[in-house]
């Protein structure tokens, strides 16, 4: 109870402030204090006070003084933990909103304070405490429920933040973030059906809205659903261009698809976004490595220096820059001072790569490993991924007899365009190398690493179907190649010049390839099988369900022996017309190699084509693992790489022997 001269100072101060004389009824109020009124009521006045005219700072001290002095009262407990959430003294209005006073208070603010700033400060059980009391005393209350859902979620009891979330979402359906949570919630739990409906529908239900496609492209990355998390994240990037995050997310998949131009440009909208942004500056390191740009290096780590990055996201991007310098040493220093966890995959690898240059096999072979192994815990499963496809593989060789291809029917191919030439070979055989001399050409198109064919593969339902191809279906299958090659062939896109589809892998595709063009010419690039499957080990190639062979030597041997096997077997049933270009003969003297390349193809000769490295510098971005080695001279310290490795190989070399021995060389 007021003493009744305190309770018309209050009046007084009151009436001054409503007036809007807020200096007046401070000074009312502090003359008070002075002469003795009560302390409790003028502290609190005095912060409110303060509060709203946004002396902060004065109004946690008079607040603070207050509850000293009453520390049951819970308005002043709440309004000086609001004061101290605005000044981010968290821990301190934590202390305010004690367990004891929360408990006390009918009113329930104290506990959604509590919980409030237990979620913020990451005390979780705390906040599921306060929040189940909020929601028992106040069970309609969605945003308690939606609150309670989260923390039980950081807790780990997923079951329960289900309920809370579902209750939540019961108690107002039309609160995007309320769906967002169940969503995420139900995803965790491993409803991933449910969750993916319910973002479509709020995709759907609140168009404007992008963080529901966030999510759902969340959801399509776990899952390993490329193309439908590329649509979410542009769509989503597409209603908030000024979101850097979403532009980052947006940059990393635009550089995965290889569109650079994209990908450069959404990594520098995140960092316009937020110059403090790491992630995005090292993006665009990457592609600046991949696209051979090591003059922009310099002046990204002036602008990341400018913006005060730390010091080891520069020195991450110093470490390529150093390689690109052949400054070994200096570069595996600069590595030395990047964190563990940032960007791990590449720096690992990169690690790996300077310390073979070095001449330091041992410690080069462990990075590598360390490197898969990273790998290896990828969601999208890639050692099952891979597994399935050598299966296929096996299953695939069963079905390739003289008998089964006897059972064909005649598809003679009608007037039409000629037909391709097919560019195969192990990965990390030469394919780039030769690629790039053959685009050097002016009567040649080549198509790297481009889908076409793999699209024709999958219209026709696999290999299997091959038999059910009669002439029209033939053609059909021919004529959507000859389509889905003028989307993806480089401009100015002239059909009248010779077409060379290159893509290692389609050693597996001869069987097809012979069914839609049985005039094609095939270019098999060869060399020795340690050296590819090193080298193949050695890579940091994106996790397709081929690539994801390569995560460990032996998957690598068994893989490669089966490939070959199927591309043999194709070889003996059909008469493959087949040039064969062996690479440690292509690196000792490219010309005389390439020459009766060149007359196969019946191509004029073109000493042009042989300067691959201004051919390479032209084309841009190169997809493959070669895309540093093609833009350097020719050099031959990769051949024969193999032995120093030797101890590591042992394994897989049984594996190996009889192909070496058959393609000519010495083990």
């Amino acid at each position: 109870m007021l003493d009744s001269r305190t309770a018309d100072v209050l009046k007084q101060a009151v009436g001054a402030a409503q007036a809007g004389e807020i200096e007046r009824a401070r000074a009312i109020a502090e003359g008070a204090l002075a002469t003795g009124g009560d302390g409790v009521a003028l502290n609190a006045f005095l912060g409110m006070l303060l509060a709203r005219s946004g002396d902060l700072a004065g109004a946690a001290r008079h607040l603070a003084t207050a509850h000293r002095g009453r520390p049951s009262d819970a308005t002043i407990a709440c309004n000086l933990i609001a004061v101290l959430i605005d000044t981010g003294e968290l821990a301190q209005a934590f202390d305010v909103a004690t367990r004891d006073l929360a408990r006390a208070d009918s009113t329930l603010r104290v506990a959604r304070y509590r919980g409030f700033i237990s979620q913020s400060l990451e005390r979780f059980p705390d906040a599921v405490e306060a929040y189940e009391q909020v929601v028992t005393g106040a069970p309609d209350d969605f945003e308690s429920w939606n609150n309670l859902g989260n923390a039980r979620s950081a807790t780990g009891d997923l079951e329960g933040s289900v309920v809370a979330l579902e209750r939540a979402m019961a108690l107002n359906s039309l609160a995007p973030p309320t769906r967002l949570n169940l969503a995420v919630a139900w995803r965790s739990v491993g409803r991933d059906e449910e969750a993916e409906a319910l973002l479509k529908r709020t995709v759907e239900e609140f168009p404007g809205d992008a963080r529901a496609l966030h999510e759902l492209y969340v959801q399509y990355k776990k899952e390993g659903r490329q193309d439908e998390a590329m649509a979410a994240i542009e769509g989503a990037v597409a209603l908030d261009p000024d979101n850097a995050n979403l532009q980052l997310k947006f940059g990393v998949e635009c550089g995965l698809l290889h569109r650079t131009a994209e990908a450069e440009q959404a990594f520098r909208k995140a960092i316009a976004a937020d110059p403090s942004l790491t992630d995005a500056y090292l993006g665009l390191t990457v592609q600046y490595e991949h696209s051979n740009r090591e003059e922009e290096f310099a002046p990204l780590i002036a602008m990341a220096e400018a913006h005060g990055l730390d010091d080891g996201a520069l020195a991450f991007m110093r470490a390529f820059e150093l390689r690109r310098a052949k400054r070994f040493d200096e570069a595996l220093a600069s590595l030395d001072l990047v964190p563990a966890d940032m960007e791990a995959e590449r720096a690992t690898h990169l690690r790996g790569q300077l310390l073979d240059r070095l001449g330091r096999v041992d410690e080069a072979f462990e990075a590598f490993s360390a490197t898969t192994r990273l790998h290896m815990t990828s969601p999208t499963q890639p050692l099952e991924r891979a597994a399935a496809l050598r299966e296929k593989l096996r299953g695939e060789l069963d079905l390739l007899t003289p008998e089964w291809t006897a059972s064909w029917p005649d598809a003679r191919e009608g007037a039409g365009r000629s037909d391709p030439v097919f560019l195969l070979g192990f990965p990390r055989s030469g394919t780039t190398l030769l690629d790039t001399i053959l685009m050097g050409h002016p009567g040649t198109t080549v198509l790297e690493e481009q889908p076409p064919l793999n699209n024709v593969d999958k219209h026709i339902g696999g290999m299997t179907n091959i038999p059910e191809l009669d002439a029209a279906a033939v053609d059909d299958a021919r004529h959507l190649y000859f389509d889905e090659v003028a989307k993806v062939a480089p401009a100015p896109f002239d059909p009248a010049r010779m077409l060379i589809d290159k893509s290692p892998l389609f050693l597996s595709k001869a069987v097809l390839i012979q069914r839609l063009f049985p005039e094609a010419r095939f270019i098999l690039a060869l060399r020795h099988p340690c050296d590819v499957l090193l080298s193949c080990f050695m890579s940091n190639f994106r996790l397709n369900d081929a690539m994801s062979n390569f995560l460990r030597l032996e998957d690598a041997a068994e893989f490669y022996d089966l490939t070959f096997q199927h591309w043999e077997r194709a070889r003996s049933l059909f008469a493959l017309n087949v040039h064969t270009i062996v690479y440690e003969r292509l690196v000792e003297d490219v010309e005389t190699e390439v020459r009766p390349l060149f007359d196969f193809l019946g191509l004029e000769w073109h000493a042009d084509a042989l300067d691959h490295r201004t051919t390479a510098k032209a084309r841009g971005l190169i997809t493959t693992a070669s895309y540093a080695q093609v833009v350097e001279p020719i050099y031959k310290r990769a051949a024969g790489r193999w032995e120093g490795y030797r101890r590591h190989l042992e394994p897989i070399l049984p594996v190996l022997r009889p192909w070496a021995e058959k393609f000519g060389y010495d083990m």
